[in-house]
């Protein structure tokens, strides 16, 4: 990004997000500066977009923008001064880029603002949230706004943040099934009371029932959320013979969890569990969806998060042009909150790219359907 200003059709300019420029200092209040500075947003392309006098010497309004890398929104952090003036002239800026979504966290902006801005409200996270230190992770605003740029019918899950590091997988279960149905865990006539739907205590014994310790494979993870939704209609797409999500792994360690997931796999064929093993598209991810369906994929965070590990992420919505899911994971350091990763557009090539895994690049997921 240049380091100098440059138009923008109207009087909006773009910059970088610490320009020398006294206007920022001057329009923007401390706490909200020191809110757009403080993580290390360099990751998300953070710009500083305002609109200026007719002049362009005096700015009337400004916003803080990122997005995730690989994505296909962009997030209005806070908007101060004239702020109908510049959050369209954010909405235009990401209509040029080709963008399908806008969205907008609620730190100095509320949904009367917002609704009259054409954004509507997101429902808020589920579950107390702490991440896996306790809570920092999870720091963000309390109210969050999205405003699409293209057709959209989405319906919007309840977004529910993994409390660990690697409970990914049993995180985007929950989020594809706990909203309309409690996970059936163990016997129903037992004294030890059940978990609150969205509880951590919930997700871990998920993750505990799927785990092949501590990642989730895709055979283990349908088995899993079957026998916690067992009136739903599960299968699993897993284009590889033997075990996956083992590069990390050598020699016994290797071997024995090679061995849970034979046991898996026969678990399966037992107890008719589908696997299919063609390689998953797009285009049957848009068909499953349109019969009902969500679908657990298992990505790679290359691209999103800057690191290739396996990570399971809640499908659950197309709109034209992109993919809507559902990323239990964020950063707080990178100035990510839920609004990120909640009802998260990515273009279907990127997410075609994202779904292979591992030197191999394995693409599995579980599908889940209705009743």
């Amino acid at each position: 990004m240049p380091s100098h200003p440059h138009p923008l059709p109207g009087r909006t300019v773009v910059l970088p997000l610490d320009p020398a420029e006294g206007e920022l200092e001057r329009l923007v209040p401390g706490e909200v500066l020191r809110r757009w500075r403080e993580p290390d947003r360099s990751a998300h392309a953070p710009r500083v977009l305002a609109v200026a006098d007719d002049a362009g010497r005096r700015w009337l309004g400004v916003a803080l923008t990122s997005a995730r890398p690989g994505t296909a929104y962009v997030k209005i952090v806070d908007a101060v001064g004239e702020v109908p003036a510049v959050v369209e002239a954010v909405v235009e800026d990401a209509r040029r880029s080709g963008l399908v979504q806008v969205k907008w966290e609620g730190w100095t902006t509320d949904a009367a603002e917002a609704a009259a801005l054409g954004f509507a409200a997101l429902r808020a996270p589920a579950g107390a949230g702490a991440g896996p230190d306790r809570g920092a992770e999870t720091a963000g605003p309390a109210s969050g706004y999205v405003r699409w740029l293209v057709d959209a019918d989405v319906e919007e899950t309840r977004y529910h943040r993994q409390s660990t590091d690697f409970t990914c997988g049993a995180a985007a279960a929950m989020m594809a099934c706990a909203q309309d149905e409690a996970p059936a865990f163990g016997d129903p006539g037992s004294s030890v009371p059940a978990p609150g739907v969205f509880s951590r205590e919930a997700e871990l014994r998920l993750w505990r029932e799927a785990t092949n310790f501590p990642a989730c494979e895709p055979v283990g993870m349908g088995l899993a959320v079957r026998n916690a939704w067992p009136a739903r209609r599960i299968g699993v797409h897993l284009d590889a013979d033997g075990p996956v999500l083992l590069d990390h792994c050598s020699g016994d360690e290797r071997e024995w969890r090679a061995v849970l997931q034979r046991v898996s796999r026969a678990e399966a064929e037992r107890t008719g569990l589908p696997i299919d093993r063609s390689r998953l598209s797009t285009e049957e991810v848009r068909e499953a969806l349109g019969r009902g369906e969500r679908l657990l994929l298992l990505l790679s965070l290359s691209a999103m998060q800057g690191f290739d590990v396996p990570h399971w992420v809640l499908c659950h919505g197309a709109v034209p042009g992109a993919l809507v899911v559902e990323d239990s994971w964020t950063r707080s350091a990178a100035g990510e909150t839920w609004v990120d990763a909640h009802l998260l557009p990515i273009a279907d090539a990127s997410l075609d790219a994202m779904a292979g895994v591992e030197q191999a690049r394995v693409r599995g997921a579980v599908r889940v359907g209705g009743r």
